[in-house]
């Protein structure tokens, strides 16, 4: 089981080591220098843990997919990612300007609690959906596209031909 599902689970490390990042620099920022700037202060955070899962979903979740000239695949990242970015980003500018979660119109406590909620919560789930589908129908789309080590036998990949001198 655990073979058939390890690109979602490593997909998925990324991504919570990516939420780490993202919260820690959206609160970062959120409480220091853009303090009436919350979608801003997120949307950072987002962008700067995307440059961070480009690397780690290419070099380990997506491994061995590929399918693209890397310049392509980057750009199609990049482009799939700042559509996730909106998608992040909508339900706390809903919430915000919408439902006026935001101070003066609720307390300090109800509007973080909405911030968190419709940003870090609803909107990663949004935007995490939309990755895991978009990256492997666009960016990796070919499945044992890129060879890779085998454990143990210092080759790559089962499918080339050994060496008959070797």
């Amino acid at each position: 089981m655990l073979g058939r599902h390890r690109e979602l689970l490593r997909f998925a490390v990324v991504g919570g080591a990516s939420f780490v990042i993202t919260m820690t620099i959206t609160y970062g920022l959120k409480f220091t220098v853009l303090t009436t700037k919350p979608v801003t202060a997120l949307m950072i955070g987002v962008l700067v843990a995307t440059v961070f899962s480009y690397v780690a979903n290419r070099e380990w979740s997506f491994r061995s997919r590929g399918g693209r000239e890397r310049a392509h695949e980057a750009a199609l990242f990049f482009l799939l990612s700042a559509i996730a970015l909106g998608l992040n980003a909508l339900p706390q500018l809903f919430s915000r300007y919408v439902l006026e979660l935001e101070q003066p119109h609720v307390g300090l406590l109800t509007q973080e609690i909405a911030d968190f909620v419709s940003g870090a919560i609803i909107g990663t789930l949004l935007g995490t959906v939309f990755r895991w589908w978009s990256f492997k129908k666009w960016v990796f789309p070919e499945a044992d596209a890129r060879p890779r080590l085998l454990r143990g036998e210092g080759r790559i990949d089962a499918d080339i031909p050994e060496d008959p001198a070797a």
